[in-house]
């Protein structure tokens, strides 16, 4: 979850470490630390807190070296504090590491240390590394690195650097690492960002690979030592799209593009009636699909069931990811395996991935990132080319995850020779449009927003494809403006949370016109005759429901299969006002990181 930022070059070198860190400080971090070879000594500064504090240390701007690398740390072993934050060192102060993932068996490298006389300073479990590369060193930091690897057991993204090599050691087993080509010099990151100011060429790290990196080249083996060739990617980002384009937050940047985001995921695989997909093997042999994801991704699943159960008429379940593999699950040869990550690298659903495509299952990845992991290693996948999502808590990620399930659903629909509803292509195409309008209601969801800015709890409600839309309404909340909310399907209010309702919860109904809104109606009803607090996001044409709602929210009117995205939109901006009303750090939400490479 950490980030991870390296450089070997000719350049002063803290500017762009420093640099670098503040292009992951999405991922979210407690604790940041530097470490830069200068004058033949690792000199290492680390601090707690945000990173500014490490910027603004005397120290770091004194730093000058060729070759460095830096840190932002969010704790899983030790609680946050200096001595915890990376880098960290040997004894001799001669090696430092930077590392992310966790070592499952550092409790036994780290008693082993001990008895032989390694001084371990830190509670974490990565010190560990430092020591033992300390331990296998024989004038080969390659050699002593991969020693190193070959004993722990986990995840590890590992970048090391020794006192007398002007070289930096990276290796990867289930967190990402990527290298950059510069001219004259090189950088590793954990995540493309924090480079792309210097670079657009980049090489991936697959796992169990480990490469040297100097100066002008590197090269890349496994473990055994087998030299490996890897394509150079060229990132097709900008810098400018990560830019706040003078939005006060990404996390509110991100949300109005929305419309944008989902014409690039549209663009090109609607034509002539026809949904154009490149799936690289025969989904009409498909006999059931089991959807693994994580957090906002599962609920773009759970969108899908429904739409994949009604209109291409197959057998859909949803699993969490960090369930999947630990529940021995009936998966076979006539199966499909959709993970969904925006990361592309989130630990769980590797894993998941992993676990189905052992047993025999087809693949398909919906991802954001290209050359992410995920990305690799499915058989099949759909780019949603949205564009770099900076704020914690997903947005255009969501509603165009939502879209590629619903083009893949009619794709497969397609393949079983089964005819497509020309109005809902139609409508799809247009649904950039749909969510524009729902966006220039922004002014009046703040105004609500600054009624129940102070509440404590909140109850969200919908139905049928709308229910998941609740679980992610709550979510929002959750994420951003520690409130607790929960998202239920309305008619369950009645076996359980509706003794929670009183005249200080807010309870958000999503009852935009489908076939269960006379449904929706009565669960309102049973809200207010409970003195509870409603708000209603209703289609543009609905007038009984206003007779009831304290507030009124309207989107434009959609088709019920294209509901969630546009209704998800006003949700977003509820959560983000109230969290903005209340003063907090909207992009980086305490506790969490945005791509969540650790089980």
């Amino acid at each position: 979850m950490c980030g991870i930022i390296g450089y070997i070059g000719q350049k002063k070198i803290s500017p762009i470490l420093i640099d670098g860190l503040r292009k992951l400080e999405y991922r979210g971090y407690d604790s940041a630390g530097i470490c830069v070879l200068s004058q033949g000594e690792l000199k290492t500064i680390k601090r707690m807190g945000k990173l500014e504090e490490l910027a603004a240390s005397p120290e770091v701007a004194k730093l000058d070296g060729a070759i460095g690398i830096a840190h932002t740390r969010w704790a899983t072993h030790g609680e946050p504090s200096e001595k915890n934050a990376h880098p960290h060192l040997d004894c001799q102060g001669n090696i430092a590491i930077v590392h992310n993932g966790i070592i499952e068996n550092y409790q036994v490298l780290r008693d082993l240390l001990l008895k032989e006389g390694h001084k371990i300073s830190s509670e974490t479990d990565s010190e560990v590394l430092a020591h033992l590369v300390e331990k296998f060193y024989q004038g080969d930091l390659l050699q002593a690195v991969k020693e190193t690897l070959l004993l722990v057991r986990g995840a590890y993204g590992l970048a090391a650097i020794h006192k007398n090599h002007e070289q930096i050691i990276v290796a990867r087993k289930g967190s990402p690492l990527v290298l950059g080509l510069g001219e004259n010099e090189m950088f590793i990151a954990s995540d493309v960002p924090a480079i792309l100011e210097h670079t657009k060429k980049v090489v991936y790290l697959n796992d169990d690979e480990i490469a040297i990196v100097g100066q002008t080249d590197y090269q890349i083996t496994n473990l055994e030592g087998k030299e490996i060739d890897k394509k150079v990617e060229e990132i097709k980002w900008t810098v400018e799209q990560m830019e706040k384009k003078g939005y006060k937050h990404f996390m509110l940047k991100e949300i109005f593009e929305q419309s944008e985001a989902i014409a690039n995921t549209l663009r090109g695989r609607i034509k002539d009636g026809q949904v154009k997909l490149s799936i690289d093997f025969d989904v009409k042999k498909i006999k059931r699909i089991i959807i693994t994801a994580c957090g906002t991704s599962w609920h773009s699943g759970l969108i899908a069931k429904y739409l994949l159960e009604s209109i291409a008429e197959v057998s859909t379940e949803v699993d969490y990811a960090s369930e999947f593999r630990y529940r021995s699950p009936m998966v076979g040869y006539s199966d499909m395996a959709i993970v969904i990550s925006q990361s592309g690298e989130t630990a769980d659903t590797l894993a998941a991935l992993r676990e189905a495509k052992e047993r025999g299952a087809k693949s398909l990845g919906i991802i954001n990132v290209v050359g992410s992991t995920i990305s690799r290693e499915v058989d099949s996948g759909i780019y949603l080319h949205v564009g770099p999502e900076i704020g914690v808590a997903s947005t255009k990620a969501f509603t165009s995850q939502v879209v590629a399930l619903l083009l893949l659903t009619l794709y497969i629909r397609q393949q079983k020779g089964m005819s497509l509803d020309k109005d809902l292509l139609r409508d799809l195409s247009d649904i950039p449009e749909k969510i524009d309008q729902a966006l220039h209601r922004a002014e009046e969801i703040k105004k609500i927003a600054e009624q129940f800015k102070d509440s404590k709890n909140f109850l969200y409600l919908g139905r049928g494809l709308n229910f998941p839309v609740a679980l992610e309404g709550a979510l929002k909340l959750k994420e951003i403006s520690y409130i607790h909310a929960e998202g239920y399907p309305a008619a369950e209010i009645k076996h359980g949370p509706i003794a929670l309702i009183d005249q200080n919860m807010p309870v958000v109904f999503i009852a935009t016109k489908n076939n269960l809104s006379e449904k929706i109606i009565s669960n309102m009803q049973e809200v207010k005759a409970r003195r509870g607090i409603v708000i209603a996001l209703v289609s543009d044409s609905e007038e009984k429901v206003e007779q009831i709602a304290d507030y009124i929210i309207k989107v434009p009117e959609t088709k019920d299969e294209l509901s969630p995205i546009v209704n998800s939109i006003p949700l977003q901006l509820l959560a983000y006002y109230i969290a903005d009303l209340k003063g907090l750090d909207v992009d980086k939400p305490r506790n969490l990181a945005k791509s969540v490479t650790v089980e």
